[in-house]
């Protein structure tokens, strides 16, 4: 029997989805520094090798147990495949050849996606026309907030612009396969472990086949440092606060942090670079929350609570 996924999430759960957007919004800002140097697949090796890393180390440390299940394995091979090596890689190259901004607008798409794709194969999360209208009024506040200029790029560079859409598909996709993890009894940690070091296996040969990655020469400071906060902010935290995300409030929810990533990204630029914030930022803001509360549910609740106290 399949476990009910309440549309509502706890303030808990919204506060590491803020959190989570701030570590997968400087994703972009790491990649951008990290490609002046490195190539898009051995970056997106990097990236997941060195998340293994910590968390291979982090599970003998703590003598947790590993997955003996070869199916079980399978199962974490395509789930890095999806959520891991194909975005990653994606995501990396586009990166080369758009803008950030333009990057983070195609990204949120994501939820689109999932709202199609969970609808169809997730039963206690079906398409409805809240969800629907919800995502788009989201994306809309992301495109205003970003601002028309970084849709200038819109027609150019069009292989780029359909990888960033090809990782928010998959991105969605693995956001649904995910589920299917519910049901085992698996620590999260040995669930990461499996996904980020099956994507590992894949990237490796990859990279090294394509990108010739033993050529390279040894990377500036910044660029080792922007590796570092990829893979260990970017992937190996973040994905602590994403299955834990995915588990209380199911895949649609847990795709909302697509449209939080821009907002982060600014107000982040606003708190610590002291950059100026807009009058069209903020509508974009404004946006992105009714989005996001249409989507929770509350919205509705006040306003059906409302109308029933004015009659």
């Amino acid at each position: 029997m399949s476990v009910q996924i309440p549309i509502r999430m706890s303030l808990q759960t919204w506060l590491m989805l803020v959190v989570l957007s701030m570590l997968w919004g400087g994703s972009f800002l790491f990649n951008e520094i990290a490609l002046q140097e490195i190539p898009p697949l051995t970056l997106s090796m990097l990236r997941v090798v060195g998340a293994a890393l910590v968390y291979w180390i982090f599970m003998l440390a703590t003598n947790r147990s590993i997955p003996r299940n070869l199916h079980l394995w399978g199962a974490f091979l395509i789930m890095g495949i999806l959520n891991n090596a194909i975005p990653f890689s994606l995501i990396a190259f586009a990166q080369t050849e758009i803008s950030g901004s333009l990057a983070s607008i195609i990204n949120s798409t994501a939820p689109l996606f999932v709202v199609v794709i969970a609808g169809v194969l997730l039963p206690d999360e079906r398409m409805t026309l809240q969800r629907i209208v919800s995502v788009i009024i989201g994306l809309m506040g992301v495109v205003v907030m970003i601002g028309p200029s970084a849709l200038s790029g819109i027609g150019s560079d069009v292989i780029a612009q359909c990888a960033m859409l090809g990782a928010a598909f998959f991105y969605a996709l693995s956001a649904v396969y995910a589920r299917r993890f519910k049901e085992i009894r698996l620590m999260p940690s040995a669930f990461i472990t499996g996904q980020v070091t099956m994507s590992s296996l894949v990237l490796i040969p990859t990279a090294l086949y394509f990108d010739r990655s033993f050529e390279f020469v040894f990377p500036s400071i910044e660029v080792i440092a922007a590796v570092s906060g990829v893979s260990l902010l970017s992937t190996a935290l973040a994905y602590v606060l994403y299955f834990r995300i995915l588990s209380q409030a199911g895949a649609t929810n847990t795709m909302l942090v697509a449209f939080l990533i821009p907002v982060s990204a600014i107000l982040l630029g606003v708190s610590i670079l002291d950059e100026s914030l807009t009058l069209i930022q903020v509508v974009g803001m404004a946006l992105i929350a009714l989005g996001l509360a249409l989507m929770d549910g509350r919205l509705l609740q006040i306003l059906k609570l409302r109308k029933k106290l004015i009659r």
